[in-house]
């Protein structure tokens, strides 16, 4: 691997893929930006060459089709200059459970969960022999909070935050970095996506900040950046609680309280 590693970006043609693309692109890291939209990537890539003279190529892929993604998998996997993937692409669908149907359900799963694992699972073993690397997944605060009423969305986030707490322990001693990165409202397309005026809503996170922000947490090797948290107190007070229950989940007998006859 090169002593700058290049960086594959997934949903890099907007948003928080774009400005991903351009703070590596300023750390002088060759690029290779995927996502659907092949004009935007095409522009952004031509702006980022002459912006800062590095390599950019594009792969325009869906990731919720089996061949593309494949695609993405074996560039992932060859590509041995490859060091740093950001698994950002993502989406969101508006309405309540009952009102989703199920086709776009499986759509937003399919995106945000399996795209997602089956990248890391491409260039995490390349990554474990080499000694090094760094895989970035962007996940949401709404998976710590099924109260934001974001059902099937949160659960998807949930599972990005879960994938990437297990893969910092399994891949952290071998030398690759895994960090969740947990935005809150961000001023993105998702929203228009989802049917949401984003002008509406209060206390919106500019996608520059978002990322500078999340960048920090990286430069730190942190394992999950929140970056609208200002207490990173109560992160670890929950993380704590979390860990103290441990223990107790190997009990031979139910609780007491589930044996007592009311």
């Amino acid at each position: 691997m090169p002593a700058i590693p290049s960086v594959l970006i997934t949903g890099a043609s907007s948003g928080i893929g774009a400005t991903y693309a351009e703070r590596f692109a300023r750390r002088g890291h060759d690029l290779v930006l995927v996502a659907r939209d092949r004009a935007r990537l095409e522009a952004l890539a031509t702006r980022l060459r002459q912006e800062s003279g590095v390599t950019v190529d594009i792969l325009q892929a869906d990731l919720t089709k089996s061949g593309d993604l494949a695609a993405v998998e074996a560039r992932l996997r060859d590509d041995q200059r490859i060091g740093i993937l950001v698994n950002n692409a993502g989406t969101a669908i508006g309405g309540s459970f009952i009102e989703q149907g199920t086709d776009d359900v499986a759509r937003l799963v399919a995106l945000n969960t399996t795209a997602l694992l089956r990248l890391a699972s491409a260039i995490a073993p390349r990554l474990a022999k080499a000694g090094e690397g760094a895989i970035v997944n962007i996940g949401s605060v709404v998976g710590l909070a099924p109260e934001f009423g974001m059902t099937v969305y949160g659960a998807t986030k949930a599972f990005v935050l879960f994938l990437s707490q297990g893969l910092s322990l399994e891949l952290g001693p071998k030398g690759v970095y895994v960090q969740a990165v947990l935005p809150a409202t961000t001023r993105t397309e998702i929203w228009e996506r989802a049917g949401a005026d984003v002008n509406t809503l209060s206390n919106v996170m500019e996608v520059d900040d978002l990322v500078d922000a999340a960048l920090v947490g990286f430069d730190r090797r942190e394992p999950v950046t929140i970056p609208p948290l200002p207490d990173a107190g109560q992160w670890d007070a929950l993380q704590a609680a979390r860990q103290a229950m441990l223990p107790n989940y190997g009990n031979q007998y139910p609780a007491e309280r589930y044996r007592t006859v009311v």
